[in-house]
């Protein structure tokens, strides 16, 4: 799933997945949901949109409309990947979690061991899809929302059910736990022109 690629553009809209690192539960074992909403807090400051997600205990799928910045779309995500790591760090040394704490610490390379870097929160790469078509968006909207009540996680009956998706808003029309900007507002919105500032 995860891929080194660099996104070729920066602007679009585009369906990004990361994963926790060893898919340890990082975000259910440190209720760490929110340092997922500040990022997005943070992303939507900077003029980009956060169109549809669902944040599984292990790992993040969204659908993010970014707006044109100076900063390429690869950075913008690591930079949030290292925000979110230096929060899960902070929950779970709060935690005591140092069983867990030493397994991330081990699993640190010897390149970023050098570079000062303590611990791996998240496998090192990530996943993009850009999404140029409704049907794509669709697919991919279902996909997420589907997400929490399907395979092994069984952690709702319904998309609507679990909280910590956009599921609530595309099926009934109201706002979840976070606001959002639906996928259809995104076409009156010249992406390529709207940055609200030129950085991310």
């Amino acid at each position: 799933m995860s891929t080194k690629r660099k996104i070729p553009h920066n602007d679009g809209l585009y369906f990004i997945t990361f994963t926790c690192y060893k898919w340890l539960s990082l975000f259910e074992i440190t209720k760490g949901y929110y340092v997922v909403y500040k990022w997005f807090d943070h992303l939507k400051g900077k003029g980009h949109y956060i169109v549809g997600y669902v944040i599984m205990p292990n790992h993040i799928h969204a659908l993010i409309g970014f707006s044109n910045s100076k900063i390429s779309i690869n950075t913008i995500i690591g930079n949030g990947k290292r925000f979110m790591a230096y929060e899960i760090i902070k929950r779970l040394t709060e935690q005591n979690e140092n069983d867990l704490l030493e397994e991330l610490s081990f699993g640190v390379s010897k390149r970023d061991e050098k570079r000062g870097k303590l611990h791996e929160v998240f496998e090192e790469s990530f996943d993009w899809k850009e999404c140029k078509s409704d049907k794509f968006i669709d697919q991919k909207l279902d996909y997420m929302h589907d997400n929490p009540c399907t395979g092994v996680w069984n952690l709702a009956e319904s998309p609507i059910d679990y909280q910590h998706s956009s599921a609530t808003f595309y099926l009934t029309g109201e706002q979840g736990i976070y606001t959002i900007t639906h996928c259809g507002e995104l076409k009156d919105v010249d992406l390529a022109k709207d940055a609200v500032a030129n950085n991310e």
